[in-house]
């Protein structure tokens, strides 16, 4: 029997917050909302185009939001790093890009970044 994997899950804050950010950086689209779900929660479906893998971005009311440092992150992979954390920098965000000084860091060698979401999760930036 084939398996596949559909989605990941993570729990938001804000979720019309998340969902501009997720949009905005990562280049995300939105595929489907619940306003209430049969639990009472906000859901959202992202994807990103040309991908089968989704993000259920989660908002409960009731639930406080806590990510521990460097414990969970997703990863998305771009053409030209250098061009795509340049438009990140360009987008009208408090955005955290690291590491520090990127654009001499990826002259040579692996190039890899990393941008954090509004409640602290990472996401990894690698080139194709």
């Amino acid at each position: 029997m084939p398996v596949t994997f559909d989605h990941t899950r993570i729990r938001v804050s804000n979720l019309e917050k998340s969902i501009d950010w997720y949009c905005q950086t990562c280049g995300f689209e939105v595929l489907k909302r619940t306003d209430k779900s049969p639990s009472g929660n906000q859901l959202a479906h992202l994807q990103i185009p040309g991908s089968a893998h989704n993000l259920e971005l989660t908002h409960s009311p009731d639930y406080e939001v806590k990510v521990p440092e460097d414990l969970v992150h997703t990863c998305i992979r771009v053409d030209d790093i250098v061009e795509y954390c340049s438009m990140l920098e360009g987008l009208d965000l408090t955005l955290d890009l690291w590491p520090e000084n990127w654009r001499e860091k990826f002259k040579d060698g692996k190039k890899m970044a990393f941008i954090t979401d509004p409640d602290g999760y990472e996401v990894e930036i690698l080139e194709h």
